[in-house]
């Protein structure tokens, strides 16, 4: 029995896709979570600019032109593993830290995001998460 729906969390781009990418292996929030599983990585509107050059100034990463990244849309899909609130990955400031494993990209499918986790309708999505 399929589900026909699956959570996402909203992400702003450059992060969602170095998650999506399996680069970035926590995503910071001010809140917990107790839910742990799987989720799509949905890429907000807006871009973090101060948060594409950081990351250029710390790691050696080729990424996208700010202008070619995705937005508005789903983008991959993760597997919450834990929340903490310490951790020595270098991406990882707090004050919660999901922890984040078997993240993979998928094709992008364009879709309103929320706040917070919010349900997705898996009709246009179940055939990248095969």
């Amino acid at each position: 029995m399929a589900k026909s729906r699956a959570l996402a969390l909203s992400i702003r781009q450059p992060w969602a896709w170095l998650i999506a990418n399996g680069i970035k292996d926590i995503e910071n929030r001010t809140w917990n979570t107790n839910y742990r599983g799987q989720f799509l990585i949905h890429a907000g509107q807006t871009f973090d600019k101060d948060g594409y050059e950081w990351v250029c100034d710390h790691f050696e990463i080729e990424l996208p032109r700010p202008e070619d990244f995705e937005r508005g849309g789903i983008v991959g899909a993760v597997e919450l593993v834990e929340v903490v609130t310490q951790h020595n990955s270098a991406w990882f400031e707090g004050p919660y830290g999901f922890v984040l494993e078997q993240a993979r990209p998928m094709k992008f499918i364009p879709k309103r995001g929320q706040l917070g986790f919010f349900e997705v309708s898996l009709e246009d999505t179940q055939e990248n998460l095969d």
